[in-house]
């Protein structure tokens, strides 16, 4: 799911800023189960960047776990998104990293 950030939507931390404009976010993937494995959050992932960008974000902002982690996985795992030049800009409670990507 992508979408662009909305004045109502919650912050997920305190690091986040009313001020900034242009941000999109990737909030969860769907996978059926057996197609887990053979790349197609990646691909899907690829997919939202290309989008995003194309229709004017500044920035996206993303919130994925370390592939440890026992629940949030619907949200990506934190090295899909490193391998793609996301960078860490803070945690969203313990297990979600914040994450962003600017062009």
């Amino acid at each position: 799911m992508l979408g662009r950030a909305a004045p109502d939507y919650r912050k997920l931390t305190s690091q986040q800023d009313d001020d900034e404009t242009g941000i999109w976010s990737i909030v969860c993937f769907y996978v059926p189960r057996a197609l887990r494995g053979g790349g197609l959050a990646a691909a899907l992932l690829d997919a939202a960047i290309d989008h995003a960008f194309a229709k004017g974000a500044g920035v996206i902002e993303a919130y994925p776990v370390g592939e440890a982690s026992p629940s949030y996985r619907f949200m990506g795992f934190r090295d899909m998104f490193i391998a793609r030049g996301f960078h860490e800009v803070g945690m969203a409670g313990s297990r979600r990293h914040v994450m962003r990507l600017e062009r």
